[in-house]
């Protein structure tokens, strides 16, 4: 591991499911452990902007008969606000500074200095300010993951690196928990990962990054370190680059 990071500015990519575990919705364990490892890494002077799912609330979205695709869109991004302030608050009680930018729009429901609606180059100013910017809210329109969200808001800010977080230790040919013969990458192009229908991430957030030349790196947020190694550029997980 280096002794300093390789990255300046990263957007980490959060599934809602890591904020909760033991049955719990929100594990205030798991956000404790989150928040102290993101601590440690801004005080190594990285700027951290963070994207979060809503897995652990709702998962409604094309499997209510009743319910149109797009109101169950709109009550997970409702869902990754809800999740978004809980992260910031566990900052916060940490005495980290933390802002929350939502892409939708709020009024009268919480205070200014809790959520503020989404803005380019206010996210930034926060980021240059030592802050922790976490987009709740996805895109802010129905039938876009937070796989695409999240692709979205680390071009907008200009990160070096989308990192993805998941349960797994990275990319692979087929679920390794179903397959034990499936096989681990070290390294894809998107291309590659679009060719081979990897269900890492989807065809919109791949294109966007090739498009863009924004690598992504897929590694399991357990155990508790993985992020400071990846950011000190330990060789773990799997890169995914644009070509």
């Amino acid at each position: 591991m280096g002794t300093k990071p390789v990255y300046n500015r990263i957007l980490l990519e959060l599934s809602g499911e890591m904020m909760g575990s033991s049955g719990k919705t929100i594990d205030p364990d798991m956000l404790e452990s989150i928040s102290s490892q993101l601590g440690e890494l801004r005080n190594y002077g990285l700027q951290i902007a963070i994207v979060i799912g809503a897995g652990n609330i709702w998962r409604g979205a094309g499997k209510q008969n009743s319910m149109s695709r797009h109101r169950a869109d709109m009550i997970g991004m409702l869902g990754t606000v809800v999740n978004a302030i809980a992260l910031q608050s566990a900052l916060l009680n940490n005495d980290i500074p933390a802002s929350v930018f939502s892409a939708i729009k709020f009024e009268r429901i919480l205070e200014v200095e809790y959520i503020e609606p989404f803005v380019t180059s206010n996210a930034i100013k926060h980021l240059q300010d030592g802050r922790i910017v976490i987009f709740g809210g996805g895109t802010g329109n129905p039938y876009f993951t937070t796989d695409t969200a999240s692709a979205l808001r680390a071009l907008q800010i200009n990160a070096d690196i989308l990192l993805k977080a998941t349960k797994v230790d990275g990319v692979y040919s087929s679920d390794p928990v179903k397959d034990k013969n499936a096989k681990k990458y070290d390294s894809l192009t998107c291309d590659e990962a679009i060719k081979m229908g990897l269900k890492v991430m989807d065809t919109s957030a791949f294109s966007l990054c090739k498009e863009n030349n924004l690598p992504i790196m897929v590694f399991s947020l357990m155990p508790k370190g993985n992020i400071k190694r990846i950011i000190f550029g330990e060789p773990i997980g799997t890169i995914v680059t644009p070509f």
